[in-house]
C-alpha cells in the first residue's frame, strides 16, 4: 500500500512536548530577571533579551543539541517559544554573538548567575539528595574531578595536549549527592595541571553546596589533587569531611608494605595473596589536629593460576581522610567516587558537549556552564520520574540517565491545541510516558 505524506495547515504537532516541564522548572528561578539586569558590552538595547537568548540555548541543550545552528528550526516554532517561555527565539548568529559578548565582559556574570540559580533551584524544589553513611554519620558526597574533552583537529582557543594524550580541554566538575547534580564547573586548557587553583574551585564548590543543603559534606578527590591546600580548605569548614587519594610520589611500595605489616590487619584472600588494611595518624605543621591516612596494601607472591612469582607484586592505595570510621569503610566510600565518571559521560555525550561549539575559550566556558544547568534540569526530571511507579521503564534504578530523559520525556509527540484562551497538548492514547510526564509537569508548574 502506498503511503501519502500530507501536512494540514490547521494541525500543529510537536516532537518536544517535554520542554514544557523545562520551562516550568525555569519559572522557579530568577534567571530571566538576573540575566536581563546584566550589562553586556555593545548590547545596550538588544532586540532579543538576554533571558530569551539563554533560555533558547537551554532549550537546545535539553534536547541534546549544542551547536548554535540547531536553533534555526525553532525560530518559527510556537510550541518551543511557549514551552521555554521565550518572547522571541534568536537566530544562530545572534545566539553566537550574544554568548561571545556576555563571555567577554570580563566579570563572568552569566557563569556565576547560572551556577547560583541552578543551586537555588535544587533547594527551592527540594530535589532529592541521597547520602552515604560512615561511622554513624550521614554525609552528602561532593565529588570533584577533571574530565578531558577531546577537541582534536580544531583550532579553538585554549585547545592543548591533555593527560589523556589528545588535544582538547580539561574542565573540572563538582557533583553533589549520589544523584550527581552538577554544582560547579570550570573550563581549563588541556595542558593545565589538574591541581592548579583547585583549592579555590573547592572553596567555591563547598559554598554552592551550602546553597543546596545544610547536611554534612564528604569531599572526594583523586590522587591528582593530593595537596595540603585542599586539606586546609576542608578543615576550614567544620561540617565538611574528606577522602583524597594520596599521590605516593617518593614513598616506595616496599616502605608501605612494611608499615602495613606493622600497623595493619592482614587478610589472606587466597594462597599467595594477602591484603593489609589499616590507618596511621601523624602531626602536620599548619593543622590543629593530627592527619589520618588509610592504607590498603596487597602483596601477591603467587598468581591466580598457582605460578610462584620470583619478585612479589605489591599494590598500594593510600587515602587522606578526616573520617574516624573503620579503614575498610573509607576504602569503600572512595571506590564509589568512580561513579562521577558516569556524570562526565552524560555531559559529554548525552548533551553533545565534548566538542564545544565556539572558537573562543570564554564562550566555551559559558556554554559549559549552561550545559551544567541543562544537565541539572534533566536530572531533576529524571529523579522525579522515579518517585512514583507510573513509568513504563521501571527496574531497580536509583538514577535515570540523561539520555533516557531526553528520549522518553523531552521528545514526546503531542498535538498542540489552542482553544478558548487555553493551551493543551493532546497525546496519543498509546503514549507510554504520558502519566509520568503529566505528573512531573503538574508537580512543578
Amino acid at each position: 500500500m502506498k503511503i501519502q505524506f500530507v501536512r494540514p495547515k490547521e494541525l500543529i504537532l510537536t516532537t518536544h512536548a517535554g520542554l514544557a516541564t523545562v520551562g516550568a522548572l525555569l519559572a522557579h528561578t530568577k534567571l530571566s530577571k538576573r540575566l536581563n539586569h546584566t550589562v553586556v558590552k555593545d548590547v545596550e538595547h538588544p532586540i532579543h533579551s538576554h533571558a530569551d537568548v539563554m533560555k533558547s540555548y537551554l532549550g537546545l541543550l535539553c534536547q541534546g543539541k549544542s551547536d548554535f545552528d540547531h536553533i534555526e528550526p525553532f525560530r518559527k516554532d510556537d510550541v518551543f517559544s511557549i514551552c521555554m517561555q521565550v518572547k522571541k527565539v534568536p537566530s544562530s548568529p545572534t545566539l553566537r554573538q550574544r554568548l561571545d559578548a556576555a563571555a567577554s565582559s570580563g566579570k563572568a556574570d552569566w557563569n556565576r548567575i547560572l551556577l547560583e540559580e541552578s543551586a537555588d533551584l535544587l533547594r527551592n524544589i527540594q530535589a532529592p539528595l541521597t547520602g552515604l553513611s560512615a561511622g554513624g554519620e550521614s554525609y552528602i558526597p561532593l565529588d570533584l574531578d577533571v574530565s578531558p574533552f577531546d577537541n582534536s583537529g580544531t583550532k579553538k582557543e585554549g585547545v592543548s595536549r591533555t593527560y589523556k594524550g589528545t588535544d582538547g580541554y580539561a574542565p573540572i566538575f563538582a557533583y553533589l549527592g549520589q544523584e550527581g547534580y552538577g554544582i560547579n564547573v570550570e573550563l581549563r586548557e588541556g595542558s593545565v595541571h589538574c591541581q592548579k587553583e583547585t583549592d579555590v574551585f573547592l572553596e567555591q564548590s563547598i559554598r554552592y553546596a551550602r546553597r543546596i543543603t545544610d547536611r554534612k559534606l564528604l569531599v572526594r578527590m583523586d590522587a591528582g589533587n593530593d595537596s595540603l591546600d585542599n586539606l586546609h580548605v576542608c578543615h576550614r569548614h567544620p561540617d565538611t569531611d574528606y577522602i583524597i587519594k594520596v599521590n605516593r610520589r617518593k614513598s616506595t611500595k616496599e616502605a608501605w608494605l612494611s608499615i602495613a605489616k606493622t600497623k595493619g590487619i592482614a587478610c589472606q584472600q587466597r594462597e599467595g595473596k594477602t591484603e593489609y588494611v589499616g590507618a596511621i595518624e601523624f602531626a602536620q605543621k599548619g593543622f590543629d589536629r593530627k592527619l589520618r591516612q588509610v592504607f590498603h596494601v596487597i602483596e601477591r607472591t603467587m598468581d591466580p593460576d598457582g605460578q610462584l612469582l620470583l619478585v612479589p607484586e605489591i599494590e598500594v592505595h593510600v587515602y587522606w581522610t578526616s573520617l574516624r570510621c573503620a579503614p575498610w569503610r573509607v576504602i569503600e566510600l572512595y571506590r564509589d567516587h568512580g561513579t562521577s565518571e558516569q556524570f562526565h559521560s552524560e555531559i559529554k555525550t548525552d548533551l553533545d558537549l565534548e566538542r564545544l561549539p565556539a572558537g573562543k575559550f570564554a564562550t566555551n566556558d559559558l556554554v559549559l556552564h549552561a550545559g551544567v544547568f541543562a544537565y541539572n534540569l534533566l536530572r531533576i526530571m529524571g529523579q522525579e520520574s522515579l518517585r512514583e511507579d507510573d513509568a513504563p521503564i521501571r527496574g531497580n534504578v536509583k538514577r535515570r540517565r540523561i539520555r533516557t530523559v531526553i528520549q522518553n520525556i523531552i521528545y514526546m509527540a503531542a498535538r498542540y491545541v489552542r482553544h478558548a484562551g487555553r493551551i493543551a497538548f493532546n497525546f496519543g492514547c498509546n503514549s507510554p510516558w504520558f502519566l509520568t510526564a503529566r505528573r512531573i509537569y503538574q508537580g512543578l508548574a
